[in-house]
């Protein structure tokens, strides 16, 4: 069991994947994103930029597959390439109900191949978050959530839970729960530019990434 007193960041077992920004890395147990658990990134619009700043970690996983489960639009397979993500690595997993996607993402943490999912969600039940959080401990998978900000005050089992704005540099992130002190001030995380990552029109390139619906979920996790 690791012991954290609360006016110190934990520095426990938890594995951890770095984040690619020094300052941010700074400011989390561990001093990454956590493995195996639920991390939650709270946004006011989906797309603001929640790619980029995982993207230096999607990146550190290696060739370990990387689930994409109801992003905000069709993901743009040519701007996706551009900030280093390969193709055929990514499994785009579309839901029509609800209640699939989170079957999806409980498929997907529990079998334990993806290295991450990502999983933008408008509304899931507390009792949806606990399931998936312990689907999670299963794997080192990273796992993060993408939620309303009007959330940000409800209850969540994650162990990590930040509140991304848009600025002019990149992103501003609010630390709104981790194990350890409240962190009164906002972090700036400069994101470099890039080509549009999700389009109603996207453009593909010749290697279309691996689109899958929820229901036929259970070959691509197995493979």
């Amino acid at each position: 069991m690791a012991l954290w007193r609360a006016s110190q960041l934990a520095r426990g077992r938890t594995h951890v994947v770095e984040t690619g920004y020094p300052a941010l890395s700074a400011e989390l147990p561990g001093g990454g994103w956590p493995l195996g658990a639920l991390v939650d990134l709270l946004v006011r619009q989906a797309g603001i930029g929640e790619m980029r700043l995982l993207q230096p970690a999607l990146s550190a996983l290696g060739e370990r597959p990387v689930a994409l489960l109801q992003p905000p639009q069709v993901p743009n397979g040519l701007g996706l390439e551009y900030i280093g993500l390969a193709l055929d690595r990514l499994l785009h997993v579309k839901a029509s109900k609800t209640a699939d996607a989170l079957w999806s993402a409980e498929q997907i943490l529990r079998a334990g191949s993806c290295g991450a999912l990502i999983f933008w969600a408008s509304h899931a039940r507390a009792s949806s978050l606990r399931r998936l959080h312990l689907a999670a401990q299963s794997a080192d998978t990273l796992f993060v959530m993408v939620r309303p900000l009007a959330v940000a005050q409800d209850a969540s089992p994650a162990l990590l839970r930040l509140a991304l704005r848009p600025s002019a540099e990149g992103l501003m992130v609010d630390i709104v729960k981790r194990r350890g002190p409240l962190c009164a001030e906002p972090l700036s995380i400069p994101l470099q530019p890039t080509p549009v990552l999700w389009s109603r029109h996207a453009r593909l390139s010749r290697r279309p990434l691996a689109e899958t619906a929820a229901r036929s979920l259970s070959a691509e996790v197995a493979a």
